[in-house]
């Protein structure tokens, strides 16, 4: 698929160079690139890192799973896709999901799909260390509830 990059890295990304690739056709008229950080509050508590698990195998399957339902939803270019594995620190990117087509209304949809696909069924595993220990994450319920508006579409 060389209109997919998939990646599960424990190192930084290039937010410029993805976005670089996701634009370069001349067909795109829209490019819309989404990264997510880790925050340094959780559940009320400050927290100073996340350690993130997978199975990388289960991993890249379930990513390219979500990729595929989105490319058979839109019309749709390019679609990267990076996540972050290993100890990160407050204020580090942890997730970057890119999707490039001819308009917007497809971008903009298909990247939203994508993140919200990727939050509540890609296989990742967070413990986050707090000032009260570690803690593993449970999967939120509004993460859940944003997957309704797709299932209803």
């Amino acid at each position: 698929m060389h209109d997919v990059q998939i990646a599960v890295q424990p190192q930084p990304f290039d937010q410029n160079a993805v976005y670089q690739w996701l634009a370069a056709p001349d067909s795109v008229g829209a490019a819309v690139v989404f990264v997510g950080k880790v925050r340094d509050l959780n559940l009320g508590d400050p927290v100073s890192t996340l350690y993130l698990e997978h199975y990388p195998a289960m991993t890249e399957k379930a990513l390219k799973d979500i990729v595929a339902q989105a490319k058979r939803r839109w019309t749709i270019q390019r679609v990267s896709v990076i996540h972050r594995v290993g100890l990160l620190h407050t204020g580090d990117e942890i997730v970057l999901v890119g999707v490039s087509a001819a308009h917007r209304g497809d971008a903009y949809h298909a990247n939203e799909f994508i993140m919200d696909y990727l939050k509540s069924n890609a296989p990742f595993w967070k413990k986050e260390r707090t000032d009260k220990g570690e803690r593993w994450i449970e999967q939120r319920k509004s993460d859940n509830d944003a997957l309704k508006k797709w299932q209803q579409n």
